[in-house]
């Protein structure tokens, strides 16, 4: 009985390692890019309140009205990458997908949209 109940929780767990790898994106930040208020949330979990509100992690864009998962690979483009960001706005429903480009600058990065609607310069958190 102790055996099978091994052999089950082996199976599980092997079973969430191998799918663990697909559900994952691969990190192409060195760390979270925000402003003064997007770092702060990234060190604490906890938004100011503010409407100045920016950061850029892994695994998408956080705002202080809207929020942008990455959909799909990022690619590398020198310095800077581009991705497919399926976003979302406080107070609409629905989702859309816009193609941005995370731009480096020296340090930061700025995030550029199609229509030139322009987010940053955002700084390593520490």
């Amino acid at each position: 009985m102790v055996g099978a109940a091994i052999r089950i929780a082996v199976l599980l767990l092997t079973s969430f390692a191998v799918a663990a790898p697909a559900v994952a994106s691969e990190a192409f930040l060195d760390g979270d890019y925000g402003n003064t208020d997007g770092c702060a949330y990234s060190r604490t979990g906890e938004s100011t309140g503010s409407d100045n509100f920016f950061l850029l992690t892994n695994e998408g864009i956080t705002t202080a009205a809207s929020s942008c998962s990455f959909k799909g690979p990022v690619t590398k483009n020198g310095t800077s990458f581009a991705a497919t960001v399926s976003c979302s706005e406080e107070g609409e429903s629905g989702e859309a997908d816009e193609s941005v480009e995370i731009l480096r600058t020296r340090q930061d990065y700025t995030i550029a949209f199609k229509d030139g609607t322009r987010w940053g310069p955002l700084k390593k958190c520490k």
